[in-house]
């Protein structure tokens, strides 16, 4: 049993930075994710991508603002458990909560933040007999480590801002860029699909349109595939084949805990603390809605502080908090550590 003041379920940037201020409030935070790594969406979808309305950043890789978070919260020794799904929840009598994750692992805390961003996230996978045998075998669909395609034969399918910045991307690393579409047109930023077409005028990448791939071939490993085009069939060799058409996120267990759902997401009491219909389950981020809901990275970091600042009453009930500024009152890690502005030096002047 795992035991904590928060148990934060998703490790997005929301859910990483409520550790932060939890920690202010010197409340231990542990994070479940069903993704192997922390970052969510930001590093599984586009960790190369740069974000540009993060306050303070002009420009940021999404990759590199997940970094910062974790540098951010790690004097505050938050605890992870990765690759695993919340499953099922059961309140105890003294108001406290036990979750089970997917593998039988047990968490007990008297606060639940469900940061989980649009859900678990599932590829569309294109309808092609034996795909799943080829997964993890030259089948991707999602890009984490571009040097992973170092000197390969890519082929990638799709019409769509991923599709065509990814074959821009791997360009310059790949050996041969093919890029599929079933059509001719490409619906994505005009800017790529201009730097596309200058890519394949320079024969850098290579397109065809309009096609789909309708077979893989390999004994333990993709070595080519089946295309169709204009009705008729060729084969083309390659290393990976990247189907890129977009994810279908679902809520998932979460969904069946009682919780007050609207459109695949949780409704919170946005007027006061973003808490569910269940007391002491909040619910921020994307993954939950309120009139004039923004599914914005800023407004996930807004709503963990106030999470934060109710989960302090419900854990310390009557204990009167008062708020600090940090250039004032400084940072206490759980570790040991304390970063504070320097003092100033009281001295007259003659």
């Amino acid at each position: 049993m795992i035991k904590t003041d928060i148990l934060i379920i998703g490790a997005g940037p929301t859910g990483l930075f409520a550790v932060f201020e939890a920690g202010l409030l010197k409340l231990k935070c542990h994070i479940l994710d069903a993704l192997p790594q922390a970052g969510g969406q930001l590093s599984e979808l586009y960790p190369k991508k740069p974000i540009y309305d993060i306050p303070g950043f002009p420009e940021v890789l999404a990759g590199d603002l997940i970094d910062g978070l974790q540098e951010q919260i790690k004097q505050f020794e938050p605890g992870f458990t990765l690759g695993e799904r919340a499953e099922t929840i059961e309140k105890q009598e003294d108001g406290t909560f036990i979750v089970t994750s997917n593998k039988g692992t047990k968490f007990h805390a008297p606060v639940i933040a469900i940061a989980g961003g649009l859900g678990s996230f599932e590829p569309r996978k294109p309808l092609i007999e034996d795909i799943e045998f080829y997964e993890d075998k030259g089948v991707k669909y999602f890009i984490k480590n571009p040097e992973k395609f170092r000197d390969k034969r890519v082929v990638i399918a799709g019409g769509g801002d991923s599709a065509l910045d990814w074959s821009i991307f791997l360009a310059n690393v790949a050996s041969e860029v093919t890029l599929i579409h079933r059509r001719n047109e490409f619906r994505g930023a005009l800017d790529s699909v201009e730097k596309v077409q200058e890519l394949k005028s320079a024969g850098k990448i290579k397109l065809i349109t309009p096609a789909e791939v309708i077979g893989i071939n390999g004994a333990e490993h993709v070595e080519s595939l089946d295309i169709e085009e204009n009705g008729a069939h060729r084969k083309i060799d390659c290393d990976y084949f990247i189907p890129l058409f977009g994810l279908t996120p679902k809520l998932g267990p979460i969904g069946d805990w009682g919780l007050e759902i609207e459109k695949n997401a949780i409704k919170v009491n946005n007027a006061l603390d973003y808490q569910t219909n269940i007391p002491g389950i909040f619910a921020i981020g994307d993954v939950n809605t309120y009139p004039g809901k923004l599914k914005l990275i800023l407004c996930g970091f807004h709503e963990a502080t106030l999470m934060c600042q109710a989960a302090y009453q419900i854990i310390n009930p009557g204990k009167k908090y008062v708020l600090k500024y940090t250039t004032v009152s400084g940072v206490d890690g759980f570790d040991g550590t304390r970063k504070e502005a320097p003092k100033a030096v009281v001295k007259a002047i003659v």
